[in-house]
C-alpha cells in the first residue's frame, strides 16, 4: 500500500536533523582545540565524544524509566510534537554551559554542556526517526530517512567551518592562537535556534501520533521487544556504525597532525569533507525517495551527489580554502554512485556493499601515506552515509506496536560514538598501535555490519519480511 508523504510536514520534521549534524561535526573541532588549550592526552580529548554520545544512552534509559513508571509510552502521552519541542529546550539549556566552560577553561563544564545537548537530542531522535520512516510509503522509509540525513549533513558540513572561524578568527590563515571564549558565540546562537525551533514544532503540522501505532500499556516492555532478533542485532549494528563514523572523524585531526604536520586551524576543511561525504551519500540514496519516474530518479542520482560536493566546495571557498586540493576526491564520489546503483535501494544490499567498501577504504588509509591516506579515511564517510537509515529501517521492521520501544533501544546505542572513539584514542598511543594503525578498530566495526545485513535478512524472511521483493519497486 502506498501512503503519500505530507511534504510540508516532512520538510518541517527534517529541519531538526540539521541541528544534530551541526553539533556532532563541531565536536571534531572542539577536540583538538581543547586538547591543545588544556593540555589533554588523545584519550582525554575523546571524552568530548564520549560525554556527547553517552547522553543518548542516558536519555533512552530515562525514557524507558518514565514510561515504565507511568505505564504508558511518553510520546503517546505528550505527543510527538511536544516531544520534539521538549527535546529542543533541553538542548538549548545545555548550550548555556558553554559560557562558564569557556570563561573558566573548564573541561568538566564543557563536557557537561555537551552531555545536556545530547540528552535533548536523544528525545528528538526517538521521536523523529520513526516519524520520518512512517510519513509516507513504508517501503521508502529508509530513503526518506536518507533524505533527512542529507539535511543533517548540511549541518555537519558547515558546522566545523563556522566553529573553526569563531575560535580562530580566520580559517585559512594558519593561525593557531586559541580563544576559548569565542566558542560561546556559535553555541549561544545555536541555543537560540533551538528555542525558536521548539516553538515552531509546537504549532507545526508534524503528526502528533504514528497513526496505526497505538501502544498498549504493556507494549513498552523492553524484554518483549528484545525477543525480536532484528532489534538486538540492530542495537549492536547502531553501536558499531556510529562508533566507526564518529571515531574516524574525531581521530582524523590527530592523524593529520602527526602524519602531515597539520595545525589545529588547518583541519577544518578535511573534517568538513568527512561530514560532507555523508551528505553526498545520503543525497545520492535519497533520489529514490521522490515520487518521480525511474529515469528521473537515475538522473537525480547522478546530479545530487555533485550538488552536495559543490556545497562543500562553496562553503570552504567562502572560508578561504583552495578547492583544487579536493578535486581528486571526485573519483571516490563516482565509486559511491556506482555502489548506490548496484544496491538498488535495498537496505540489506546497501549495508553489505557499503561495509565491504568501508573496509577497503580503511585498510588503504592504514597502509597508504600522505593525502591518499587522508582521503581514504575521509571516504569512510561516503560509505557510512546511508547505514543509519538502512540499519534503523531493518531494526524496527515488523514491530508494529513495539516501534517506539525499539526506536528508543536503537537510539540508546548511539553511545557507540563515544565508546569506540575513546577506544581508538586509547589504542592510538605510541606504545600501543599508534594513530594510523588504531584505525583497525573501524575495520572490525565494518566487518560486523556486513555480517549484520546478511544475518538480519534471513531473520526477517523467517518473519515474512522480504526486503528483496519489497524494495524492487523503489530501486533507482
Amino acid at each position: 500500500m502506498n501512503k503519500k508523504t505530507n511534504i510540508g510536514a516532512f520538510t518541517t520534521l527534517i529541519s531538526i536533523f540539521f541541528f544534530w549534524g551541526f553539533v556532532a561535526a563541531s565536536n571534531d573541532i572542539l577536540i583538538p582545540v581543547f586538547k591543545k588549550a588544556l593540555d589533554l592526552s588523545q584519550l582525554e580529548s575523546q571524552l568530548i565524544s564520549l560525554a556527547f554520545y553517552i547522553a543518548y544512552t542516558v536519555g533512552s534509559l530515562l525514557y524507558f524509566g518514565i514510561s515504565s513508571f507511568i505505564k504508558k509510552d511518553i510520546l503517546n502521552v505528550i505527543g510527538y510534537r511536544n516531544g520534539l519541542s521538549l527535546g529542543l529546550i533541553i538542548s538549548a539549556l545545555g548550550t548555556l554551559l558553554f559560557i562558564p566552560a569557556s570563561n573558566n577553561e573548564s573541561f568538566p563544564l564543557l563536557i557537561s554542556g555537551l552531555f545536556i545537548v545530547g540528552l535533548g537530542f536523544s528525545l528528538q531522535q526517538i521521536a523523529a526517526n520513526p516519524l520520518a520512516i512512517q510519513m509516507g510509503d513504508p517501503s521508502k522509509g529508509n530513503m526518506r530517512l536518507s533524505l533527512a540525513g542529507g539535511i543533517n549533513n548540511v549541518g555537519t558540513t558547515i558546522g566545523p567551518v563556522i566553529v573553526s572561524f569563531a575560535i580562530f578568527g580566520s580559517l585559512s590563515s594558519g593561525e593557531t592562537n586559541l580563544n576559548l571564549q569565542s566558542v560561546q558565540t556559535p553555541y549561544l546562537f545555536l541555543g537560540a535556534a533551538f528555542v525558536i525551533a521548539a516553538i515552531l514544532f509546537k504549532f507545526s503540522s508534524v503528526p502528533d501520533r504514528l497513526g496505526e501505532e497505538n501502544e498498549s500499556n504493556n507494549s513498552g516492555n523492553i524484554l518483549a521487544t528484545l525477543k525480536y532478533p532484528q532489534v538486538v542485532l540492530g542495537m549492536i549494528a547502531i553501536f558499531l556504525y556510529v562508533g566507526v563514523e564518529v571515531s574516524t572523524a574525531s581521530n582524523l585531526p590527530e592523524f593529520m597532525k602527526q602524519e602531515l604536520g597539520t595545525e589545529e586551524s588547518g583541519v577544518a576543511p578535511f573534517v568538513s569533507l568527512f561530514w560532507a561525504s555523508l551528505m553526498i551519500g545520503r543525497w545520492t540514496s535519497a533520489a529514490g525517495a521522490f515520487n518521480i519516474s525511474n529515469k528521473l530518479k537515475s538522473i537525480l542520482g547522478l546530479i545530487l551527489p555533485f550538488v552536495a560536493f559543490g556545497i562543500f566546495l562553496f562553503v570552504n571557498w567562502i572560508a578561504g580554502y583552495g578547492m583544487q586540493q579536493f578535486f581528486p576526491y571526485i573519483a571516490l564520489v563516482f565509486l559511491l554512485i556506482f555502489a548506490d546503483k548496484i544496491s538498488k535501494g535495498n537496505p540489506v544490499n546497501q549495508i553489505m556493499i557499503y561495509s565491504a567498501i568501508g573496509i577497503l577504504a580503511t585498510v588503504v588509509g592504514i597502509f597508504a601515506n600522505g593525502i591518499i591516506s587522508v582521503f581514504a579515511f575521509i571516504a569512510v564517510g561516503l560509505f557510512c552515509s546511508t547505514l543509519w537509515p538502512c540499519i534503523f529501517t531493518l531494526g524496527i521492521a515488523g514491530l508494529k506496536e513495539k516501534t517506539n520501544t525499539a526506536s528508543s533501544l536503537l537510539i540508546m546505542m548511539i553511545m557507540g560514538g563515544g565508546f569506540i572513539s575513546t577506544l581508538q584514542g586509547a589504542l592510538a598511543s605510541d606504545n600501543l598501535l599508534g594513530i594510523q594503525h588504531s584505525y583497525w578498530v573501524g575495520v572490525i566495526c565494518f566487518a560486523y555490519l556486513f555480517l549484520f545485513a546478511w544475518t538480519v535478512n534471513k531473520k526477517l524472511k523467517l518473519q515474512g519480511v522480504n526486503w528483496e521483493s519489497s524494495t524492487d519497486k523503489v530501486g533507482h
